[in-house]
Order: structure tokens, then sequence, then C-alpha cells
């Protein structure tokens, strides 16, 4: 599956999409009819579309049509698809609804990474659409910046000094949205092949009776052996997301406490 990628657009309009006029920006008010539509009302209706139909359906003319206007209407609101997409993905992120990264919790800092976690998987589970776009280049948006700005209050608190914490916090940013983003196409594929699991793989199993040498591949044969490969594949990327968080986090933590004693 090729990957959307995000940033494409007009760079000047899609940051004024995001966070509105510049405040150094002049002019009065505009007069004449209020418009039928405004830029929240397109977004909405685009991420609902791909909520729905996938990214692939969500068209400038299928938001329009759904909105009940002419595509043109929806061009002299947003430019086009690329920009769209900007808006999109930041909007999504703004559900994260992440609490002051200086708030107590019973967990400590760790806990509150692990929140931004289980809010990440959320955001994933409710769009799975957002696994198809790469977000190399993100839009420079409200969203992206509150979920940035969290992390990097957070792992202040853990005791990094702000160049460690920013470098600690794109790891933590890059493995919770890989992991969210794996789950999302495990169901993608579950849904869109109308075959559980289980199905698939049985319908395989001439795989491991006919092709698949244990003297070959000892590692994955002892794996195997000691039940490491038994379960199902929701149940292995909870696992996995679990561990490399906590790992994640440990390794984090043994950082800080290198830093406090220098």
């Amino acid at each position: 599956m090729a990957r959307k990628a995000s940033g494409g657009g007009d760079p000047q309009r899609t940051l004024r999409l995001l966070w509105g006029p510049s405040p150094r920006a002049a002019g009065g008010a505009v007069r004449g009819r209020r418009p039928r539509i405004g830029v929240q009302r397109i977004v909405d209706a685009a991420v609902a579309l791909a909520d729905e139909e996938g990214l692939e359906a969500t068209t400038m003319s299928a938001v329009a049509r759904r909105l009940g206007v002419g595509t043109m209407s929806l061009y002299t609101h947003v430019p086009g698809k690329a920009e769209l997409l900007d808006l999109m993905v930041d909007a999504v992120w703004r559900e994260l609804e992440l609490p002051p990264a200086r708030e107590p919790h019973a967990e400590g800092w760790r806990g509150l990474v692990a929140l931004y976690a289980r809010r990440t998987l959320a955001v994933h589970r409710a769009h799975p659409w957002l696994r198809e776009i790469s977000t190399v280049r993100p839009p420079l948006g409200p969203g992206l910046l509150a979920r940035q700005e969290y992390l990097l209050a957070v792992l202040a608190t853990a005791g990094l000094d702000a160049s460690r914490a920013a470098v600690a916090a794109d790891a933590l940013a890059t493995f919770v949205d890989a992991t969210a983003a794996a789950e999302a196409e495990h169901a993608h594929a579950a849904r869109v092949s109308g075959q559980p699991e289980g199905d698939w793989w049985q319908a395989r199993q001439e795989f491991w009776d006919e092709h698949f040498d244990p003297g070959r591949y000892p590692a994955i044969t002892r794996a195997w052996k000691a039940g490491g490969l038994h379960r199902g594949a929701a149940e292995t990327a909870a696992d996995a997301r679990e561990f490399g968080l906590r790992v994640l986090l440990d390794g984090i933590e043994a950082a800080a406490a290198s830093s406090l004693e220098r």
C-alpha cells in the first residue's frame, strides 16, 4: 500500500487554514452573504467520510456531495485534496485531548506517557485511514504541536534536559504511532477480506506441513515450542506494544538517572 504524504499542499495556505489569519494581517469585516459551509464543516465531513469509506473515497466531490453543495464551493475554502489531508490529520490529533503535562498522575510521568499511548491507539482505532498517511513532513497545526508540547513537558518532569527530552519524545511518538498503525492495519485486513485471522492461517496450513524446515529456522522453532507464536495478531500486537513501551520508558528512566548523577 502506497502511503500518502502529508505536507504536500501550499504551505502558506495550509498554515492559514490550520491557525487562522495571521495577527499581522490587516483587513476589516467582510460584507456579503454568509457562506453555507466553512472549513470546519468541510473537515468534519471529510473525516467522517474517510472513517466510513476509506481515504480513496474521500475526494473533494464526494465531500461536497455529503455536504449537499457543489464541488467548487469547497475550493473557495480549501485549495485542494493535499491541504484537506493536512487539516484532517491535525483535526484527529486534536482528539487526543491530553491533560496538562504537570497534572498529577498515580504512576508519575510514566503514567502520563502511557495515557498518551492509549489515546493515540484510540485515535487510530477511530480513524483507521490515518495509517495510510505519512507524516514525515507533518502539518504544523495545533494538534501536532499539542502532542509534542505534552511529551516534551512530561519528559522534562522525568529529569531529562531539553535536548535529550526532544530525542526521547521523538522515539516515543515514533514507536507509539507505528504500533497503533499496525493494529489498525490488522483490523483493516480482516474487515476488507472478510476472513478472520484464524481462517487466514488455516488456509496456509500447507506451509507448515510441507515447506517449513525446523532445522533451517531453529529460533522460530524454539519460539513456537515455547508458546511465543501461538497467539493471534491482536493479542500479539497488544503484548508487543506494552513490552516495547515499558522497555522504552525503562531506558528513558535510566538515562534521566544517569544525567542526575553527573
